[in-house]
């Protein structure tokens, strides 16, 4: 089975890029073209302008994690509490400063510290974002932050960089919405999404010499298993959980993951949709849709132009990582137990070791000596382990801290975490390769030979399952005969423990009937003799008589008792061999394969 599914993917990326390559009428060179094409088997594209896919260092200098900050509107239970924004944005030094609460504010945000406040921070973002009142003049839209941030990491993807942007906050504080929003307001998410293929459309209508292949995942992270939201849920069912794998070249993985390709921005949302119906959310008392896992939407963007002259193929592939990460909660603020505490116990861990990975990859490095000085603990939790690559090595990457504007504790931890993850350096590089038409014709003629390899392979695969089902069928069979022999053998034991009961039954009746010859035999009757004056002469007569007839009756008993004791002989002759025959019943009714004890 698992080899019929390579299989059937590797023949759709084969029949996905010959149909790309071939039966696009936008790649049929012209007749000018097609003179200078050279003899490679493959079909070419027509010369492009060179300023189509400039060419760009594969090495970027290296550059600091984008960080911006977003403060929230007041929610109802703030309004009703009457809270005071705590929260104040400079829009021209970008500074984000939170006020100290009053004593009667502290305690109405937050009953259960008993702790003091410190005072006034402040802290410098690359961004700051004023979300808190819509009738400010420096209000940010949904539409400013991707204009701020998503365009311009849109534009990275372009150039063949992997970029990353995801949102930490507290539960409540806005990051679901400013990552996918709503109908309405769509967030950073749908309008990357529908900025892609709006590129990719004028691509096309100004220069058809490149083609666009774009692929998409979603899976989200919860209580530190990995779930594909594209796989629909069966109700009942144990939940599928992937594993993670890490390759040499590509960084960690998450195996069997669903990916598939779209073609324009209807299909990326239909599917958009599915992964967000199978996310874990729960109602708390912080928030009545809070997320309950971390959930990770991935675009994967290759493009491919071929050199008409040059006969030389140019593939610049780009991943497009946007993260919603789940907020991190106090368990007295949100009044969770069961379920839903455990759940923000595994938020907590998986945010902690977050934390741990950003104060280590944003310390100074001469700081960091002996054995521990390259020790980043990604694998401490799954989701540090599959953002190794976003947040330490080959990607561009932006954090959105988003902040409640009453919650002074909350948001100070938030704007450090920000102010921490801000040092951290990433060296990302522009992930291009030039193949020639020699190594194109080696790479086909590679995949043709594993495409056989794999035929080859399922064919017999198929073959032993053929194989297979015969024995299996051949083995119900036999257990069906055997079946068939037991019950005729049971039926046999019970026709001869039948007989042997009827022979026994005229045995008794043999033995009672020599007993009562035998008895007779010793206690004879004596005659009845009438005495009287008259027959008093012929005594002598009958006495003689009697004496004869007595004589005979003896020798013919005589007779008859030889005769039964000869029966009774043949009888016990003739049991005896019926007992050696069926007295051993149980033996023919054991167990098909048991041996019988000698």
């Amino acid at each position: 089975h698992i080899l019929r599914l390579r299989l059937r993917e590797s023949f759709h990326n084969i029949f996905e890029t010959l149909r790309t390559m071939a039966l696009d009428d936008r790649l049929m060179p012209s007749p000018e073209a097609r003179a200078m094409a050279s003899s490679a088997s493959t079909p070419s594209l027509r010369s492009r302008d060179v300023t189509a896919m400039p060419m760009i260092s594969r090495m970027d200098r290296g550059g600091n994690v984008k960080v911006v900050v977003r403060v929230r509107a007041f929610l109802q239970r703030e309004i009703e509490r009457r809270a005071r924004c705590l929260v104040e944005m400079d829009p021209i030094s970008q500074m984000t400063t939170l006020r100290a609460p009053d004593e009667k504010e502290a305690s109405l945000s937050s009953p259960t510290k008993s702790r003091k406040v410190t005072g006034d921070k402040s802290f410098a973002f690359d961004s700051s974002f004023w979300s808190h009142d819509p009738d400010d003049k420096d209000y940010a839209t949904q539409e400013d932050i991707y204009n701020s941030l998503g365009e311009e990491f849109l534009d990275h993807n372009f150039e063949g960089y992997h970029t990353c942007i995801f949102a930490y906050g507290q539960t409540g504080s806005g990051k679901s919405y400013t990552m996918m929003g709503t109908p309405e307001n769509p967030g950073l998410i749908p309008r990357t999404c529908e900025d892609l293929f709006e590129r990719i459309d004028a691509a096309h209508n100004e220069d058809s010499s490149v083609a666009y292949n774009v692929r998409v995942s979603y899976f989200e992270v919860y209580n530190e298993h990995v779930r594909d939201l594209l796989v629909p849920v069966v109700p009942g069912a144990a939940p599928n959980y992937l594993k993670i794998r890490e390759s040499p070249t590509e960084g960690p993985y998450v195996k069997d993951l669903t990916e598939v390709p779209v073609r324009n921005i209807h299909e990326i949302m239909r599917y958009m949709k599915v992964g967000d119906a199978s996310r874990t959310v729960a109602s708390t008392k912080m928030n009545d849709t809070s997320s309950r896992s971390h959930a990770v939407f991935t675009i994967m963007l290759k493009q491919i132009h071929h050199d008409m002259e040059t006969d030389e193929t140019t593939e610049r592939s780009s991943r497009i990582r946007l993260v919603d990460l789940a907020g991190s909660e106090r368990a007295k603020s949100t009044e969770a137990t069961g379920a839903r505490l455990r759940e923000g116990s595994n938020i907590n861990k998986s945010l902690a070791t977050l934390g741990r990975v950003i104060a280590a990859l944003a310390g100074p490095k001469q700081l960091r000596s002996g054995k521990r000085k390259d020790v980043v603990p990604y694998r401490d939790s799954i989701l540090t382990w599959l953002l190794k690559d976003s947040l330490g090595g080959n990607s561009k990457t932006a954090m959105i801290a988003c902040v409640g504007p009453s919650d002074y504790d909350e948001t100070l931890s938030t704007l450090r975490y920000a102010d921490q993850a801000k040092r951290i350096r990433t060296r990302a590089k522009v992930n291009q390769d030039h193949i020639s038409s020699a190594e194109r014709d080696a790479q086909i003629a590679a995949m043709a030979q594993e495409i056989r390899m794999l035929q080859i392979s399922v064919s017999d695969s198929r073959q032993r399952e053929k194989n297979a089902q015969e024995a299996e069928e051949r083995l119900e069979e036999y257990q069906m005969r055997v079946s068939a022999m037991q019950r005729m053998m049971e039926e046999r034991s019970m026709v001869a423990e039948s007989k042997i009961k009827k022979l026994q039954t005229e045995n008794e009746a043999l033995k009672l009937h020599l007993k009562l010859a035998i008895e007779s035999l010793k206690n004879p009757i004596p005659p009845v003799r009438l005495e009287s004056k008259e027959s008093s002469s012929s005594d002598e007569e009958d006495e003689y008589e009697y004496d004869s007839e007595s004589t005979a009756a003896d020798d013919e008993l005589q007779q008859e008792m030889e005769r039964y004791l000869q029966d009774m002989g043949n009888l016990r002759k003739l049991i005896g061999g019926d007992l050696s025959r069926f007295k051993d019943t149980d033996s023919v009714r054991m167990p098909l394969g048991a041996k019988q004890n000698e």
